[in-house]
């Protein structure tokens, strides 16, 4: 099995010296790079790019540059996606966006996770786990979602939150830990 295989199956994996994954990963940082230096005005060679990065692009989506991912095959959005400044998406598992996903500036997803046994993890391995996003999402400044995380239709996730475990459905969640605080209802106005 190669270290993408293992990779793509969630198991320990090579990520620091396997050449296939170090090569897929320069191409990309160069798709970024080049994303990133494109002119505000250039807006359709931005949406060209990007959709030649990303995995698959439901319909419309706008990110504010700089953005930066791993690979960009991982990464499925759906219509209507937006991001702010400073979106990083760590994608060796599939990293899912739903309809209507807007993220504030400096947020990062991140599939990737590290062995707690020293030793394995300075040989350069490490696991990934895929992260979901549902319809109609709000994350907010700053936030980080760790491997493995869910977060439900209809969700506004706080400022600063560190989202290290699945987020139900209609809440709105905020902390470090990230915690549902409450259920947001239609009559929500703030």
């Amino acid at each position: 099995m190669t270290e993408k295989e293992k990779m793509l199956k969630g198991l320990i994996y090579d990520a620091n010296f396997d050449p296939q994954l170090i090569r897929e990963r320069a191409a990309c940082k160069e798709k970024c790079f080049d994303f990133n230096l494109l002119r505000p005005s250039q807006l359709p060679e931005r949406d060209a790019l990007l959709r030649s990065l990303l995995g698959s692009v439901k319909g419309e989506l706008y990110v504010e540059p700089p953005f930066f991912c791993d690979y960009g095959y991982n990464i499925h959005v759906g219509d209507r996606f937006y991001s702010n400044h400073n979106l990083v998406i760590l994608d060796g598992a599939p990293v899912t966006f739903g309809d209507n996903v807007f993220i504030a500036p400096n947020c990062g997803f991140y599939t990737a996770g590290h062995p707690l046994d020293v030793s394995r993890r300075n040989q350069g391995l490490e696991y990934a786990r895929p992260i979901s996003v549902g319809d109609n999402v709000w994350i907010g400044a700053g936030v980080s979602v760790l491997p493995g995380v869910t977060i439900g239709d209809n969700c506004v996730i706080g400022a600063g939150s560190v989202v290290n475990r699945d987020i139900p459905s209609g809440y709105l969640a905020v902390g470090n830990p990230c915690r549902p605080v409450r259920l947001i209802s239609q009559d929500s106005v703030d």
